[in-house]
């Protein structure tokens, strides 16, 4: 599983199989995971414990980081964005 970032205690990082699906990332700190779109803008996919004010930061981040996110998954993945 590619790591894209690691900011502070969080690492985004996507499944190799994932790349059938939609550009996402996965995020994870201790324990606590979320799944967060990265097309057309950022948006939370699905939550596994995080706190609202901890996912408006997870999206901020991604936001921050969205050249570099779709970048990782690209030169993994391929650029085909069809499938997006």
């Amino acid at each position: 599983m590619p790591t894209a970032l690691r900011y502070g205690s969080y690492r985004f990082y996507f499944y190799s199989y994932d790349c059938k699906e939609p550009r996402h990332m996965h995020v994870d700190r201790e324990k606590l995971s979320a799944k967060l779109w990265l097309d057309p803008d950022v948006r939370i996919a699905e939550n596994l414990g995080y706190s609202r004010q901890e996912l408006r930061e997870l999206e901020r981040i991604a936001r921050q980081q969205i050249e570099l996110l779709r970048r990782e998954w690209d030169e993994f993945c391929g650029s085909d964005t069809d499938a997006n």
